[in-house]
């Protein structure tokens, strides 16, 4: 059966069975940051308008199928009317190159950001009184960032809760399953929740730590 047209990657149907791997494997090549393929190795299966629609569906087919992270039966379901030969290719591809799809797509997201974390330190102190309550005994952590966008380093600073601080260690616990250079960042960020909630004695603590890896 042919496949519809506006199928996902019907296209590709065109394209010989026994080609179909490499030429997949070239646009995964492209799509890291390395040469696509060239249209002179496949002019005999598509004219010029329609090999620029084939790189550009395929590329959004595997960044969405990777940035989504679906399941191999959920993208078999759209691919259920390609033939065999070339849904086994796909998923081939797929299986091998999914990691190396997924950290490009990371780092294009970060990218997006030019500001980069330079430096930090941090001050746990308590807060004794306030014209409110008479004595809070209640840890605080003073937050200081140097920031680096667009070349100049900014200083930024934050005052945070123990709850405050369990909320940024969970989005840092978040990001660093899927980026390891926030490791050192939520690494540090969990030995600050630690000497928070040892808060026994009202003496300050005053730690430095140095990140390793800029964000």
């Amino acid at each position: 059966m042919e496949p519809e047209e506006g199928t996902p990657l019907w296209r590709l149907q065109k394209l010989p069975a026994e080609r179909g791997l490499q030429l997949l494997h070239k646009i995964i090549d492209g799509i890291c940051g390395r040469t696509y393929p060239l249209y002179q190795d496949y002019h005999s299966v598509w004219d010029s308008t329609e090999w620029m629609h084939v790189l550009e569906d395929i590329t959004t087919f595997f960044k969405a199928v990777v940035g989504k992270n679906l399941s191999d039966e959920e993208i078999s379901q759209q691919l259920n009317q390609l033939n065999s030969s070339h849904q086994e290719a796909i998923m081939k591809c797929l299986k091998s190159r999914k990691d190396e799809i997924k950290k490009t797509l990371l780092e294009e997201i970060v990218d997006i950001s030019s500001a980069r974390l330079q430096d930090f330190d941090w001050q746990i102190k308590l807060a004794l009184s306030s014209d409110k309550i008479a004595s809070l005994q209640m840890p605080l952590l003073n937050l200081y960032l140097d920031v680096k966008e667009n070349g100049e380093v900014k200083p930024y600073s934050v005052e945070m809760s123990k709850e405050e601080l369990q909320k940024l260690i969970n989005s840092l616990e978040a990001a660093n399953k899927n980026y390891q250079p926030v490791c050192c960042f939520y690494l540090a960020m969990e030995r600050m929740e630690a000497t928070i909630l040892d808060n026994s004695s009202p003496k300050y603590v005053f730690t430095w730590v140095f990140a390793s890896q800029s964000w």
